[in-house]
């Protein structure tokens, strides 16, 4: 395998803090011509990534409540009607994990039902961030089954602001834990196109990473 097979999984990536314009322009100058399938921008660069993938098949993607999850969902709701008027395709939202471990699974379900509803009603897809790293395997289940009850489009592992990022035994896991129609997106660490693989093997369906070069 070539890593330019690898370019319809890519979910080409810069969330650093302090980002630049210029740099998110050669983000997306770099995945049309590597036919990469999305970037995924800060939510203050989406109308600028619009503009610069115009015409080609590479979608933009944002994140809400990043990247920690704690946001209230009104606050949540309001950066994803901003990111999908900017033109936004795609949100990877962090999910609730305070409420979670707090036992308010009510509050979870409905969170993400409600982002995934406003994301459809402008076209576009949610991609539910577990942070696996802070998960049992037990617990990721879960929240997998949560989220594609509440009509997400993809569960993802990791912000790649955690302890760690993406790992093989929870990619398999989430894999096996929705619908064949949703989609597993591995990200956080992944760095060769042999993890890569490793990780579409296991289940993924699209990577995140910020080292797609």
């Amino acid at each position: 395998m070539t890593s330019r097979s690898l370019a319809p999984y890519i979910d080409y990536t810069l969330l650093r803090p302090g980002c630049r314009r210029e740099e998110i322009h050669t983000l997306c100058t770099t995945a049309i011509e590597r036919g990469y399938v999305a970037v995924c921008v800060p939510p203050y660069y989406v109308s600028d990534a619009v503009q610069y993938t115009d015409g080609t098949l590479v979608k933009v993607a944002t994140v809400v409540g990043f990247p920690h999850g704690m946001h209230l969902t009104e606050v949540k709701a309001q950066e994803a009607i901003l990111a999908l008027q900017s033109g936004a395709q795609e949100l990877d939202m962090v999910i609730a994990l305070a409420a979670y471990f707090s036992g308010d699974l009510g509050y979870v379900e409905a969170e993400v039902r409600h982002i995934a509803t406003l994301a459809h009603e402008h076209g576009a897809l949610l991609k539910v961030i577990l942070e696996t790293a802070l998960l049992t395997p037990e617990q990721i289940q879960a929240l997998c089954r949560l989220s594609a009850e509440a009509g997400a489009d993809f569960v993802k592992t990791s912000t790649g602001f955690a302890s760690k990022g993406a790992d093989l035994e929870s990619v398999r896991l989430m894999r096996a834990s929705v619908p064949p129609y949703m989609g597993v997106k591995a990200s956080g660490g992944i760095r060769t196109p042999e993890q890569a693989w490793a990780f579409i093997e296991a289940g993924a369906t699209r990577i995140g990473t910020s080292t797609a070069l």
